[in-house]
């Protein structure tokens, strides 16, 4: 078998040094390590190995341009009680489109359908035994996080060989996006070409 798969987005380091700032202050919470941050775009599990080539190779054909986003809000899963606290994501039609194409291969190599819906976020703390009172403080006092808009080039599939989740991960295979073309639409061919200083 191979270890549990899943494919991400990569946090770059000063996005994860901002939300390396968010750790503590929450009673209970077990803080992810920062080089562990990640955007969970399809989780895959245990496959066996025949499986997972074929998986990569699928993947491999994937061509979509980069895009950007912004990592914005926090919040917490589990309303009566919370299990985990993570910061959301800015609305990035690219990363959804992204990860619809993904969740179309899997199913077609005979994956089963992902049950829960995509809500791109990044976890920070899983919680063992946090009050609910704490988690709702936490979050009030911290909700109007948000990095600066970084770009995403490139997308990963990740192994977690630890059954709690939460890391360390190993990156298996690295999948570039290309670079974001601009379409020509009636606005911009009306305005003269920009010489590339490339």
């Amino acid at each position: 078998m191979m270890p549990r798969l899943f494919t991400a987005l990569e946090i770059p380091r000063n996005a994860a040094m901002s939300l390396s700032l968010l750790r503590g202050g929450l009673p209970g919470a077990r803080w992810i390590d920062v080089e562990n941050y990640h955007i969970t775009l399809r989780f895959i599990g245990d496959v066996d190995g025949r499986t997972a080539d074929e998986i990569v190779e699928r993947l491999d054909r994937i061509d979509r341009p980069e895009f950007q986003f912004r990592l914005e809000g926090i919040g917490s899963f589990g309303s009566k009680k919370p299990h985990s606290v993570w910061a959301g994501v800015s609305q990035s039609p690219e990363m959804y489109a992204l990860q619809g194409e993904i969740e179309r291969i899997c199913q077609r190599i005979g994956l089963p359908p992902d049950p829960r819906k995509f809500m791109p976020h990044v976890t920070l703390a899983r919680l063992k035994s946090s009050r609910l009172d704490d988690v709702v403080q936490y979050l009030a006092g911290r909700g109007n996080f948000h990095t600066a808009t970084f770009t995403a080039p490139r997308f990963v599939l990740l192994s977690s060989r630890e059954s709690v989740g939460g890391g360390p991960y190993l990156t298996e295979e690295v999948f570039p996006l290309h670079e974001a073309r601009s379409t020509p639409s009636v606005s911009s061919s009306l305005q003269q070409p920009v010489k590339s200083l490339v």
